[in-house]
């Protein structure tokens, strides 16, 4: 990624990564890439906001030296600890040694447990200030956004918020701002990486946006650390995190089933004819050929979820059960769900996934619906009337 500068004496400087497909281990497939996104600020102090990944902190540094040589560099902001953000720190340091770090006391415990180094740490805490001439910088902690360690940093003077992991989207592309980006796909991979990794963050998110408000801060620009910046009416990302984290839902329901030899799948598909048949948004997933990130992306604002099984040993399969983990993580609230599947001598996936429904805070609309062996011409009609019955409930809520 060229060096861009997004504001007088401020820069662009991060790295785009075009190949990775995986993030978070194998937790997130990333079909667009990402970018590990770090801030050059040009003043009296000169301020590096963040670095990058590891692997890339030859490019990182090429990248500043194209503007000023890296010993040069005074401060370092280091909003928050994992390694796609601090892993260039190492290489940084060694060729500016006598540069000071700011971040929180958990990122200074969390540095020190990822390199073991003794790097000057300034710890720092909300509403704290740091002077670097023209400009200052302040500092609003941010825990369990999404890590206890992160913060975000706002430069009042140019209306500059720079939070990290908050706002941002992983997707590989030269351009730097979001409105120069088509935005089917910006906002497709902000709903994702909201849906993904900071949808059971919800309650935490709206205390910290409704506090950041309440200081009437002016923001122009948001710069998270992953993906494209916000320049174009940036409140937009912010007022869709306020909507996601408040749970709102569209009346659009996803069914994510497996099947052992296609009957569950017969009742999925005539359940689907059923929802369509009353004007519901619907979207069918086999959860064994499907992407895990995509699913959650369409959960995210679905008003009702639909899950589906064959039974096996008494429970349901392994596939849509490690789905079903994943799910119970997220903690979704204000969703309606239902569970349906086929048998063979004994039944168990039905009751077992609606266990888990329940216990992760879901309504249980209908009760569940059973075939045994593979459905008959009235058992389809039964899943045609289970899929009405179901999309009339979302309708209603």
């Amino acid at each position: 990624m060229s060096v861009i500068k997004i504001l007088p004496d401020i820069y662009s400087v991060g790295v785009v990564d075009w190949n990775v497909r995986n993030f978070h281990g194998h937790t997130y497939t990333t079909k667009r890439g990402t970018t590990y996104n770090a801030y050059l600020i040009i003043d009296e102090k000169i301020t590096l906001v963040d670095t990058v990944y590891g692997p890339y902190s030859a490019e990182l540094i090429e990248n500043i030296q194209q503007i000023i040589p890296v010993n040069k560099i005074d401060y370092i902001i280091a909003n928050h600890v994992e390694t796609d953000h601090s892993g260039a720190l190492p290489a940084m340091m060694k060729l500016c040694p006598q540069a000071k770090i700011f971040g929180t006391e958990k990122c200074k415990d969390g540095l020190y447990h990822y390199y073991y180094e003794d790097w000057d740490f300034q710890v720092v805490k909300s509403g704290d200030k740091l002077k670097l001439g023209k400009r200052n910088l302040e500092f609003i902690e941010a825990p369990m956004i999404h890590w206890p360690d992160s913060m975000f940093t706002y430069c009042p003077e140019e209306a500059l918020l720079m939070p990290n992991d908050a706002f941002g989207q992983h997707l590989a592309t030269q351009e730097r701002f979001a409105d120069e980006v088509d935005p089917c796909v910006v906002w497709d991979e902000a709903a994702k990486y909201y849906g993904n990794i900071l949808w059971p963050l919800g309650m935490v998110i709206l205390k910290k946006i409704e506090e950041i408000k309440k200081r009437n801060l002016p923001i122009k620009i948001i710069a998270p650390s992953h993906g494209v910046i916000w320049r174009k009416d940036p409140l937009q990302i912010v007022d869709k995190y306020v909507s996601w984290a408040k749970n709102e839902t569209l009346p659009k329901v996803v069914i994510v089933y497996e099947s052992m030899w296609g009957a569950t799948e017969k009742m999925a598909r005539k359940i689907v004819e059923g929802i369509e048949k009353e004007g519901v948004s619907v979207k069918l997933f086999d959860i064994t050929g499907s992407d895990r990130t995509e699913v959650i992306k369409e959960m995210l604002e679905a008003r009702g979820f639909l899950f589906g099984s064959s039974t096996h040993d008494n429970g349901m399969l392994t596939t849509i059960a490690g789905f079903l983990d994943f799910i119970r993580g997220l903690k979704p609230k204000n969703r309606l769900a239902a569970v349906f599947g086929s048998y063979g001598w004994a039944a168990g996936a039905v009751k077992q996934i609606e266990d888990i429904a329940k216990e992760t805070g879901m309504e249980l609309a209908l009760a569940g619906l059973q075939v045994k062996y593979m459905p008959n011409k009235g058992d389809l009609e039964g899943c045609l009337e289970f899929g009405r019955k179901f999309a009339a409930v979302i309708k209603g809520r």
